[in-house]
């Protein structure tokens, strides 16, 4: 798959997230390195209104996705690939008023489950917010993610 492809499906991929809508993620990189995606600041998202640090749902929500979609960089076609462990280690909180990044690798990838890396971050990778490691199912690639869920993906659907 192309990085251009690549680009393209995650950000259908990320669109057909309504979560991910609400809270205004987007693609930032995708490649066979693995995948960037940008939450943008809001006071909607921020968990402690007197600093203006964001809230640890969001950058956990941010960190899931970013793991689970690191899966389309390693895969030769889509699958549903659910989460089965999440483990977030919050470094230090998010600084108000800056996009948070999020990065994602896949380290492993066997018949049944993909393992993933990752990080949250604003300014410098090197200063992690959050450091993250994610285990996921491989369902294979005929099982349907929900009502055109793959056919959105394949750019085909509604």
């Amino acid at each position: 798959m192309i990085d251009t492809s690549l680009q393209a499906m995650a950000q259908r991929f990320l669109s057909a997230l309504r979560h991910c809508q609400v809270l205004q993620m987007r693609v930032h990189h995708a490649d066979a390195q693995g995948m960037t995606l940008i939450l943008p600041y809001s006071t909607q998202i921020v968990g402690n209104p007197q600093t203006g640090a964001v809230h640890g749902g969001a950058i956990t929500t941010l960190m899931d996705t970013t793991c689970g979609m690191a899966t389309l960089c390693v895969l030769p076609e889509f699958e549903v690939c659910p989460t089965l462990d999440l483990r977030i280690d919050y470094m230090h909180p998010a600084e108000a008023g800056k996009d948070i990044f999020g990065h994602a690798y896949c380290y492993r990838v066997s018949r049944d489950v993909i393992f993933t890396r990752g990080v949250a971050y604003q300014d410098d990778p090197e200063q992690p917010i959050a450091q993250v490691v994610g285990t996921f199912m491989r369902l294979g690639k005929g099982i349907k993610g929900g009502l055109n869920f793959a056919n959105t993906l394949k750019g085909s659907g509604q």
